[in-house]
């Protein structure tokens, strides 16, 4: 994992994309040595162009989520993807390139050389993910615990990586019923850090379960850490391997003396600034789509387009949500809050396809023109849900620290919530996103929102 601007990224997700933005810029490289003896005259010509097709790609496959962990996707989704890509990037490329200066020669065949480049890094992320894995060496993690916080860590690291291999258990001098297979358990070879050292271990991860005095061997983890292995608490492995901060590891300490929760006045005008601009350029963009939402709506049932519904936002305060109607209007007839759950009968045949394609929060874009939400936050909750929760969750109020959003790091990387677990689960990105959140942490939410939405996924 690589940090960014307080945000984790696998190492391999950036060498996609370096090998990706190369592999097209050479075959553009190709067609230019075509038409012109010198390079180095003909780059300042291009170069502009390269440079708008690389961002446009890394935003194109990134919405399309071929930089998303793959292992789990058909053969017929990932075919899927890059057709939508090639839709949108083949179009963008020969628009770009046709651009170029007459002085060039024969604009086409560049024009072309890079088409068949864009071409061929989509289709090669395709063939790498299913039937050419890039072989590298796999991550030798020890984990420092045998109890059931070890056995979670295990098990998400199994899950989140199959590349990662779990070299063993080590017990900790206080455990003495183990939770994982006595098959994984390690015996010290010497001290933890020679024993680490001999199985050639890249990081240890520490999950004891007890954590009295004299359970932690500070000195040798330190000198594991001399010696290059990497030692993470449990708290931080979670942060940097699912994105999330778990609350039932968690301690407050961590929260507090960690780094993070930068709410600064700079960063709350950056990010007003941004919400302002990408959300003006997004209504005149979806202005098509909601007109012809509200005349669907209108067609279908009685009662109005928009409805209103009480929200928590920042700091606690109380504030209206606009969003298309999606349910009948005597959804809630006994006056009780309640969840949409899946299949919900309350909702209209209009209702299920806007709620799929996200369409339904579009009129939420006026929300963030008042101020009262951001493009990117955690999900506005109604005030009786946050009471309950409030009260069944620690660290839920941590969230209302910011404004909530549109879309949001939970909303990409979890299922709709319907219950008080889902709820919890739903916490734990949120907490990752208050503590990290930064302009390039909202940049890469909405892009992976754009593929939530193509796919569905989530949708209630």
């Amino acid at each position: 994992m690589i940090r960014i601007l307080n945000h984790y990224i696998p190492r391999l997700t950036l060498q996609r994309i370096a090998f990706d933005l190369a592999l097209m810029l050479a075959v553009i490289l190709v067609g230019v040595m075509v038409q012109t003896d010198s390079l180095s005259s003909a780059m300042p010509l291009v170069g502009t162009h390269a440079v708008s097709l690389a961002a446009g790609l890394f935003v194109i496959n990134t919405a399309s989520g071929f930089y998303e962990k793959s292992y789990k996707r058909s053969v017929s989704q990932s075919c899927a993807r890059a057709a939508f890509a090639l839709l949108l990037a083949l179009p963008l490329t020969y628009a770009i390139f046709s651009l170029l200066p007459e002085q060039l020669g024969n604009r086409q065949v560049v024009q072309w050389s890079a088409m068949v480049g864009v071409a061929a890094v989509i289709l090669r992320r395709v063939y790498v993910t299913h039937w050419a894995a890039e072989p590298r060496a796999r991550l030798r993690v020890l984990i420092f615990g045998s109890g059931t916080a070890a056995q979670v860590v295990g098990h998400t690291l199994k899950t989140a990586d199959p590349n990662v291999h779990i070299v063993g258990y080590v017990p900790g001098p206080n455990e003495r019923e183990p939770a994982v297979p006595a098959a994984e358990l390690l015996t010290l070879k010497g001290t933890l850090t020679e024993t680490a050292r001999s199985l050639d271990v890249d990081e240890i991860v520490v999950a004891l379960t007890e954590r009295r005095a004299g359970s932690m061997p500070l000195r040798q983890l330190l000198d594991c850490k001399l010696f290059g292995i990497k030692v993470y608490d449990i708290s931080t492995h979670f942060e940097k391997t699912l994105g999330q901060i778990r609350v039932d590891y968690l301690n407050a300490g961590w929260l507090i003396f960690g780094d993070g929760f930068n709410q600064g006045g700079y960063r709350t005008a950056v990010k007003r600034i941004f919400d302002i601009v990408c959300t003006a350029f997004l209504l005149v963009l979806s202005l098509p789509i909601m007109l012809i939402t509200a005349v669907l709506i209108k067609l279908e049932s009685k009662g109005p387009v928009f409805y209103r519904q009480e929200r928590v936002g920042v700091n606690g305060s109380v504030f209206n949500v606009i969003k298309f109607r999606s349910m009948r209007t005597d959804a809630e007839k006994d006056g009780k809050p309640r969840w949409a759950t899946a299949n919900d009968d309350r909702v209209t045949r209009v209702g299920r396809i806007i709620r799929r394609l996200r369409i339904d929060e579009l009129p939420q874009f006026l929300n963030v023109m008042k101020g009262e939400m951001s493009l990117v936050g955690p999900r506005p909750e109604r005030p009786f849900f946050v009471e309950q929760l409030t009260e069944q969750i620690p660290y839920f109020a941590v969230r209302q620290s910011v404004k909530p959003g549109v879309t949001g790091w939970a909303q990409v990387r979890y299922q709709y919530g319907a219950t008080v677990e889902d709820s919890q689960e739903k916490l734990q990105y949120d907490l990752y996103y208050v503590k990290n959140h930064s302009l390039f942490l909202d940049i890469l939410v909405l892009l992976e929102t754009v593929s939530v939405v193509l796919t569905g996924k989530g949708a209630r």
